[in-house]
């Protein structure tokens, strides 16, 4: 019986020490001046596509926010997190909804706030374990006690998924509507925001009654709220001596977004055309390598 709590112990203490450690790694602050290109979850995908034997590549380009429509920026906010503003990255309101909806429907509803969405996309996997999600909690923390709201929104919508393969709202925009994000509509936003939930399972092409139903609802609340109001100021506006991140020569991890250029586009001629027709998924633009390319790039 000895040899039994003893085992317990020693399991409480490596769980405790693996918890404990995201209290001071990463460095968040890092988010600052870094893209963090790739991140854990373009990784964890890039595995799980090679143990498919799917031959897939992470297509992702980061801009900035003045590069990205306000559009999107409302469209977003209002699916993923509409009390963005009003928390430090906890919605405790959300998650006592999220857990009612688990009870009612038997499954494991969602309520996460932007803030722990990039922690998770940066850092972790998206198992739902409860390990997992106290790392989340005090990374979230971290990030929101380091970065400003811009910063942390900036950060999500280059590494959020927006479909197999398709990482960041710039690489989303260019694959769906063969558009920068900075010319896209507010109906064009409304469907890229409602997809969000599972851009695997939901289309931003497709016609599913959910995405229809869901872009419908974002689309109305962005007109009656209007593009620009005061709690939006933050993300439009760059505050005053905050570190412009720049793509060029910024780290050896982002130094492929560089040779990108030519490929998407200067963007300095707004694009009027708003065709919804896929780009041809045999020329992605590739920013990380494929999982069978995995043995070349690694040192």
């Amino acid at each position: 019986m000895k040899w039994f709590w003893k085992i317990v112990l020693v399991v409480v203490i490596v769980i405790a020490v693996d918890i404990g450690r995201y209290l001071f790694y990463p460095s968040v602050g890092a988010l600052k001046t870094h893209h963090p290109i790739p991140t854990a979850f373009m990784e964890y995908r890039q595995a799980q596509w090679t143990e498919e034997n799917r031959e897939m590549k992470i297509t992702q380009k980061w801009v900035s926010m003045d590069r990205i429509s306000p559009n999107i920026i409302k469209a977003v906010l209002i699916g993923e997190d509409d009390g963005f503003y009003h928390h430090e990255g906890f919605d405790v309101k959300g998650m006592e909804n999220a857990i009612e909806r688990s009870i009612q429907k038997g499954t494991l509803a969602g309520g996460s706030t932007i803030s722990q969405q990039l922690a998770k996309n940066l850092y972790l996997s998206p198992s739902k374990n409860p390990v997992r999600k106290l790392k989340e909690a005090i990374l979230t923390w971290r990030i929101e006690k380091t970065l400003s709201k811009r910063q942390i929104l900036e950060n999500y919508l280059n590494v959020a998924e927006w479909g197999d393969g398709i990482f960041g709202i710039e690489a989303a925009a260019r694959h769906y509507y063969h558009k920068s994000a900075k010319h896209l509509t507010g109906k064009e936003a409304a469907t890229l925001a409602a997809v969000l939930p599972n851009p695997i399972a939901y289309n931003a092409l497709g016609h599913q009654a959910y995405v229809v139903n869901r872009a419908h609802i974002i689309y109305k609340t962005m007109r009656r709220r209007g593009i620009i109001e005061s709690i939006y100021q933050e993300v439009m506006t760059k505050p005053k001596g905050e570190v412009e991140r720049e793509v060029e020569g910024i780290e050896e991890s982002n130094q492929s977004n560089d040779s990108m250029e030519s490929l998407f586009g200067n963007d300095e001629s707004p694009i009027e055309s708003s065709s919804v027709t896929p780009t041809d998924p045999s020329d992605p633009i590739m920013v990380t390598p494929s999982p069978s390319d995995a043995n070349e790039t690694q040192p």
